[in-house]
């Protein structure tokens, strides 16, 4: 087939969206034609032809994103057997939503004052009106279109969302891919750059409030001295938490690496990933760090999509309340001081991690173009 991918970023370091439509471009490359339309790509995948999207400039987002779903539009509505859209954009035959509607942020309110109050909200917005609206057009039910949900919890809220869509949101879990030659503690640390002594809690991500490094700040302050935290993922707020660990008396205790195309060192350098997120749909930084057999403590399944199908002291141990330092800290410091429970958590982590493999997500996508393209 000839396919058209439409992600407005296209690279494996712009958070989890992008990671997921990077792996899935890797996998369906070597079967099909694949055209990415982004406005920033820096190529990860080979084999594929880049389109670059225009773009009057990332400011203000609203104005980029209706300029990337016409731009979009424009280039891809003819020559193609499927359209795949990552994006908020009103085309596409395969529609892969990775975060949560809008319209559950905006218009689910407890009182009929208050909904109407957000409809004002909304209606007086030419931000918030652009994004519902091009939201909205994701879910129109059409034969021809299939709309894909990342995680069981996003299915649920996508269909709360547009009721319309009840019955007809497919699920397809973000898949990994085990490393193939582990590299030791010792050389990963050296290769970032990290002393080799002490016990390290990864922490990765893009949304450093969302994902919860607040209270793993908290949680690292009520841990031995020789419990160390590197921080991976945008680096624009670096400066401000870094200022924060000091006040809190953490100096020389966080490492923040930025951004990396490869985390592999990043999970091979730690003793374990905390992920106290506060809201994720699925959380892939948890399925990889469990293929790189690194012991998890992640939000329970009221926040983190991926916790639905774990079992606390199983795969991974599950924290209720993200803000719950204290709690954290305990979870994490039993990781570091049970050798038998680290052990347990790898070994059941990596089994998880084997049964959700990116070319399982692949030959699923495979069915849905089919179906798609039989409709044209």
């Amino acid at each position: 087939m000839r396919i058209a991918v439409i992600s407005r970023v296209f690279s494996r370091s712009g958070g989890g969206a992008e990671s997921y439509g990077v792996a899935l471009v890797e996998q369906l490359a070597s079967r099909h034609e694949i055209h990415v339309f982004a406005q920033n790509s820096n190529h990860p995948v080979k084999g594929v032809t880049y389109h670059r999207v225009f773009s009057l400039g990332p400011r203000p987002r609203w104005i980029n994103q209706l300029v990337f779903a016409m731009a979009s539009w424009l280039q891809t509505r003819r020559g193609f057997d499927v359209v795949h859209s990552h994006e908020n954009t009103w085309h596409g035959e395969i529609q892969t939503i990775h975060v949560r509607p809008i319209r559950c942020n905006l218009l689910f309110a407890r009182s009929r004052t208050r909904h109407f109050l957000q409809w004002v909200k909304v209606a007086l917005s030419p931000r918030l009106l652009t994004y519902v609206l091009l939201e909205g057009t994701r879910f129109k039910v059409s034969p021809a279109r299939k709309v894909v949900a990342t995680s069981e919890n996003l299915r649920m809220e996508c269909e709360q969302a547009y009721p319309d869509s009840q019955g007809s949101v497919t699920v397809i879990l973000p898949g990994t891919n085990r490393a193939q030659q582990p590299t030791s503690r010792s050389a990963a640390r050296q290769q970032l750059g990290l002393p080799q002594d002490g016990r390290w809690v990864l922490f990765v991500a893009n949304d450093y409030v969302r994902k919860g490094l607040d209270t793993l700040l908290q949680a690292l302050a009520h841990l031995s001295s020789d419990t160390r935290l590197i921080v991976v993922g945008n680096p624009r707020f670096a400066p401000r938490y870094s200022q924060q660990a000091e006040r809190m008396g953490l100096r020389g205790r966080v490492h923040f690496l930025g951004s990396l195309d490869d985390l592999s060192p990043a999970y091979w350098a730690a003793d374990c990933l905390a992920h106290p997120t506060l809201e994720d749909s699925f959380a892939m930084v948890v399925l990889e760090a469990m293929a790189h057999g690194l012991p998890v403590v992640v939000s329970g399944p009221q926040h983190c999509g991926i916790s639905r199908q774990l079992t606390h002291g199983v795969e991974a141990l599950l924290l209720p309340d993200p803000k719950d330092a204290q709690l954290l800290a305990k979870l994490i410091g039993s990781v570091l001081d049970n050798p038998n429970l680290a052990e347990t958590l790898r070994r059941h982590g990596m089994a998880f991690a084997d049964l959700h493999s990116w070319e399982r997500a692949a030959l699923q996508y495979e069915q849905l173009y089919s179906q798609v393209a039989s409709k044209h």
